[in-house]
């Protein structure tokens, strides 16, 4: 009896060990590098890894929502992937920078030129995209991974709130809030700087006007210096000249008799 209890709690731990060990599962996701906000433009990153060990994925699908349509889609070029950029003609014309857009990237192709993507890596496949909708607050990208092996896995279930998270999920780009007091708010602070520098400029100005003061007076004392130290200088000279010259006589009175004497 002991005996089972103890066989049952080591397969318990032991299982609950295994599930501890097992590596996390991992999928495409998409983030923006700083803010996607509505209505603004920014560049997201399509992160791609690697969940098999015996294949490496060569090629990766990203669709774009048909009913989000974006007038820019620009991919950044990848080392060892070759581009191709789809797009397709829209149901309804968008206007952008004061100009009718009837067609939109509708999906981004990356295929592997090289190795691709090796077991225990992962690939980011950035995108410059904009202008982004203003009346949602998320985006839905729907993307295939496909291995050497010819296996392919597609990340397209769209994960619903308060559901758990599917199997097999599409990657998903949150979207922020605009800040529409931003520019107020940067008025403000350029005002209460304006004043700030203006009450600056102004004590800038009181204490340039003290300090020419104070620079004449030390002018003024630093002329008095100069003219005191020249006139000692002076005086110095004229009194070792005098040492000097008396030194000379003396001199010439002890030679005269010496030769006298002799």
């Amino acid at each position: 009896m002991m005996a089972s209890r103890i066989a049952a709690a080591g397969a318990a731990a032991g299982a609950a060990v295994l599930a501890l060990s097992a590596p996390a599962f991992a999928h495409v996701t998409v983030q923006p590098e700083g803010e996607a906000a509505k209505g603004g433009y920014a560049v997201v990153d399509f992160k791609v890894p690697n969940e098999r060990d015996n294949a490496s994925t060569t090629k990766v699908e990203v669709t774009f929502p048909a009913d989000q349509p974006l007038a820019s889609v620009m991919p950044q070029p990848v080392q060892g992937w070759d581009i191709k950029v789809t797009k397709s003609t829209l149901d309804k014309p968008i206007e952008s920078h004061g100009r009718k857009i009837t067609e939109a990237v509708s999906k981004v192709t990356w295929t592997a030129d090289g190795d691709g993507i090796r077991p225990g890596f992962f690939q980011k496949f950035p995108v410059s995209v904009g202008a982004l909708p203003e009346d949602a607050d998320q985006m839905v990208f729907k993307a295939i991974q496909t291995y050497s092996n010819k296996e392919v896995v597609r990340w397209i279930e769209v994960p619903q709130e308060g559901q758990e998270e599917p199997e097999s999920p599409a990657p998903v780009l949150e979207l922020s809030e605009t800040e529409d007091d931003h520019g107020h708010g940067a008025s403000d602070s350029s005002d209460s700087s304006g004043s700030a520098d203006s009450s600056g400029a102004s004590g800038a100005s009181s204490e340039k006007g003290s300090g020419d003061t104070g620079s004449a007076a030390g002018n003024t004392a630093a002329a008095g210096s100069s003219s005191d130290g020249t006139d000692t200088t002076a005086r110095v000279l004229g009194i070792a000249g005098i040492v000097v010259g008396a030194a000379g006589v003396v001199y010439g009175v002890f030679a005269g008799r010496r030769r006298g004497t002799a």
